[in-house]
């Protein structure tokens, strides 16, 4: 075993509890770190950085669950389109040249940068919804009691509209390692006005199991490359997977703390960073 990626642990548990806390997908962070600071191939990347995605939200999973914030109905809903969609981009990545998922890669952060940081009038979305604009399939009442007895009633509305996101936002998944859990926020929470504990549960739950297939897909098509290099990815998860599992459990934790909005706009300008430095790399 390598140790000179020892760094990435302590990272890792950053990256995890940022991506729980925030309900999106934790490969959004590590796909853009291993193509630019550790210089892999974009395909390797996203397979590597989705199987350690697959451990960190497992994580968070687990914390969810205990805080008893998941809705199983809406993760059912949205799954059973983003798995079989994040599967075939899988299989389309491996084909796809280099600088193209690299540029891909930046200009799909970018746009999701965009969508964290712009402004939402959220009083505008509630009206939309009480006079059915949008609505095109009735809503079904939900009411979730929280571990800590926080109540929340609400509805899973535009349940078209949320899982064409989920079918875009697997297939960018299984190409690029990201966009399913901003597609989730944006339907979930601006277009649905779901509680945010809820939707961030909702969330992390179906992004871990799409990285999942999306992982599988990628790791059999690495393993049967002649020149794969099995022991560097080995050399990375192995301080990737145990930082994602401690930062899992914390994400919760940053969900309940930190104000939303402040949140999410970070992230987002951390992403505009991220997206300009991935296209440099791709067009350079």
């Amino acid at each position: 075993m390598d140790l000179e990626f020892w760094w990435l642990f302590p990272i890792s548990i950053v990256i995890a509890a940022t991506a729980n806390g925030a309900g999106i997908g934790g490969a959004t962070f590590f796909s853009p770190l291993f193509v630019i600071v550790l210089g892999l191939d974009p395909v390797i990347a996203i397979g590597a950085a989705l199987l350690t995605e697959v451990f960190g939200f497992a994580s968070g999973v687990v914390a969810h669950a205990r805080a008893r914030a998941i809705d199983w109905l809406a993760v059912r809903r949205l799954v059973i389109v983003s798995v079989p969609l994040a599967v075939i981009g899988s299989l389309l990545a491996d084909v796809a040249p280099e600088t193209l998922l690299k540029l891909l890669l930046g200009f799909g952060l970018f746009f999701i940068a965009v969508t964290f940081i712009r402004h939402h009038d959220a009083a505008k979305e509630d009206a939309e919804i009480a006079l059915g604009i949008g609505v095109v399939q009735p809503a079904i009442r939900r009411h979730i009691v929280m571990a800590d007895s926080t109540v929340y009633d609400y509805e899973l509305c535009r349940l078209h509209e949320g899982r064409i996101g989920a079918g875009i936002g697997g297939l960018l998944v299984g190409l690029i390692s990201t966009g399913l859990g901003e597609a989730n926020s944006y339907s979930l929470v601006q277009r649905c006005r779901i509680p945010s504990r809820v939707a961030i549960a909702v969330s992390v739950v179906t992004v871990a199991v799409t990285a999942l297939a999306a992982s599988v897909t990628h790791l059999i098509n690495f393993i049967q490359t002649p020149d794969a290099d099995v022991a560097l990815i080995a050399s990375i998860v192995v301080f990737t997977i145990p930082g994602v599992i401690i930062g899992g459990q914390l994400g919760p934790q940053i969900t309940g703390r930190v104000p939303e909005r402040t949140l999410i706009r970070s992230i987002g300008w951390l992403f505009v960073a991220v997206a300009a430095i991935t296209v440099w790399e791709a067009l350079r």
